[in-house]
């Protein structure tokens, strides 16, 4: 028998013995309190049986509830678990986004997670995969999440979940106390831990080794990678990261400062006509619209001067104990992954908040001006003009373009993304106790679109860049595929091992900055190890006082 059909024939019998099992204690699909198909595979979780379904060569199980639903009493109360359940609950349906304003359909009760499984047997490592969108807009059940291909290719079981956003999310407010935890912050961050809580102890049920969890995830969701692993709570559960262009958080820049956000509540409260208690019990609509609203325009005009750009984490002093660049490194392995061109996402045609491109000096003089202010109330003509010089300069150096558009765009993504994230890893590499791989993502794509913007990653490690939305920006030829197979390859092998690894690329080394250790990912060669490119323009931000010292 081949190896695809000895699989294939494991998989249904695992969900028939699965079916025989629930049967045998009378939870029997389609008489179920909870209903059930009967169609696909069951396995028991911690909160009772879910039935989900066959997509591929592999089982998933949509929208498994994690968590209470925070609705009601539960707005702003730290994560409950489920309640159980009798019978077999379906599970081939992704549940509601987390309440906000980009997705349809969107939910405050939207605690669930997505399983995909080459075989509810076995115990092979765990990948929980934490999607980005700036804290505000997002869900794991979106479909460049899809995580069949990962979970096939990479013989993984893949996790992925929605936590929650915005207001009702990402803050800190001591009227908002749990009476029962005491916590009153982070309740999307409170959200995350309770996810790989549940992993853990639902990991051998869907055929996962529950000791050996890697958690990724991109943008806010690398930024969470990096804080869980922080966490005291989860240093026997979180085994290894993959970290993709993190959004470390940083005020004024990507977070409210605890002053602010208790200002921001309560200026919420009094718009709504009611007490910081009291947004329990308020509209939600008209807490997001609200709260959208005090963030609108350019900071320079809103009435509270951090959470310029994002309304990430807050410093609370549980679950956030300070910003990452306040904090020791990880002491765990760590994939550290960027884009080659980070600031693509944001100034190119699908950018989330687009602007019109800069054509002469003048306009690139506000464009960059505008960039700055993200991360600080005053700036200067001095820096605008200081940071346009240095990365001109840098660019000739180089003999990369120098247009305005260019140039921008470089500003833009080195000072959010690809300069932290090579920092952090630097840091890493000189004070860490583990190991540090960096890859820099530099497949193409294409026009209008340009360079390798900020979340292209993720449409290569799922395999999604082939779907018929995403296949005419990234492309779905030969190279293509070759490129996402050694993408999943080398986050496969550094979940089962620690050391990434794949047939397509070269032997990846342990990352020492200054040295051709950074593997550089797509392209016509699919893989290289060289230096990291484009270290000049990082200098500025060394020098300039904008942002954290790293």
């Amino acid at each position: 028998m081949s190896v695809e059909a000895s699989r294939r024939a494991l998989l249904t019998g695992a969900a028939a013995a699965a079916v025989v099992a629930a049967t045998a204690t009378g939870a029997r699909a389609g008489t179920a309190d909870t209903g059930g198909s009967g169609a696909g595979p069951v396995v028991r979780t911690t909160a009772g049986l879910v039935g989900g379904d066959v997509a591929g060569r592999t089982a998933v199980f949509r929208g498994v509830p994690y968590a209470e639903p925070p609705v009601g009493r539960l707005r702003f109360a730290s994560p409950r678990p489920p309640r159980p359940w009798r019978g077999v609950r379906d599970a081939i349906r992704f549940a509601a986004p987390s309440y906000q304003s980009a997705l349809p359909g969107s939910s405050e009760d939207s605690l669930y997670a997505n399983v995909w499984t080459p075989d509810t047997g076995g115990r092979r490592p765990v990948l929980v995969y934490v999607h980005g969108g700036g804290w505000f807009l997002g869900a794991g059940s979106q479909d460049v999440y899809d995580g069949e291909r990962l979970a096939d290719r990479g013989d993984l079981v893949v996790v992925t979940f929605n936590y929650r956003l915005g207001a009702l999310g990402w803050g800190s407010h001591p009227d908002l106390a749990d009476p029962e935890t005491g916590s009153h912050a982070n309740w999307g961050l409170q959200d995350q831990v309770a996810l790989l809580h549940w992993v853990r102890a639902n990991a051998r049920a869907f055929g996962g080794d529950p000791d050996n969890i890697t958690l990724a995830g991109t943008s806010a969701g690398g930024a969470s990678t990096w804080q869980l692993s922080l966490m005291p709570e989860l240093r026997s559960t979180v085994r290894r990261i993959v970290p993709i262009s993190a959004a470390h958080a940083w005020a004024p820049a990507l977070a409210l400062t605890a002053q602010d956000s208790v200002r921001a509540y309560e200026r919420l409260a009094g718009a709504l006509g009611t007490s910081v208690a009291g947004l329990r019990d308020a509209d939600a609509a008209r807490i997001k619209a609200a709260w959208e609203a005090a963030f609108t325009g350019s900071p320079e005009l809103r009435p509270l001067g951090s959470g310029r750009e994002y309304r990430g984490p807050v410093v609370d002093g549980r679950w956030v104990r300070g910003y990452d660049h306040e904090l020791p490194t990880p002491r765990v392995p760590v994939l550290s992954v960027h884009a080659a061109t980070e600031g693509s996402f944001f100034t190119g045609p699908a950018s989330p908040s687009p602007s019109p491109a800069p054509t002469d000096e003048a306009q690139l003089h506000a464009s960059v001006r505008a960039c700055l202010l993200k991360g600080t109330p005053d700036v200067p003509a001095e820096l605008v003009e200081r940071c346009m010089s240095h990365y001109r300069a840098a660019a000739l150096a180089e003999g990369l373009p120098a247009d305005p558009l260019t140039l921008w765009t470089e500003i833009w993504g080195d000072s959010f993304f690809r300069g932290p994230v090579i920092r952090f890893a630097e840091r890493h590499a000189r004070t860490g106790s583990t190991p540090v791989y960096v890859t820099e993502f530099a497949h193409p794509v294409r026009a209008p679109h340009f360079g390798t913007p900020h979340e292209a990653t993720s449409k290569f490690l799922f395999g999604t860049h082939r779907l018929p939305g995403q296949a005419p920006v990234f492309g779905d030829g030969p190279l293509e595929r070759t490129v996402s197979d050694t993408f999943i390859d080398l986050v496969a092998s550094f979940a089962r091992t620690g050391v990434p690894a794949a047939p397509a690329a070269p032997a990846v080394p342990v990352f020492a900055p200054g040295r051709a250790s950074a593997l550089i990912l797509g392209g016509p060669g699919v893989a290289r190890v060289a230096e990291l490119p484009k270290q000049r323009q990082l200098r500025f931000w060394d020098e300039a006082g904008w942002g954290p010292r790293i």
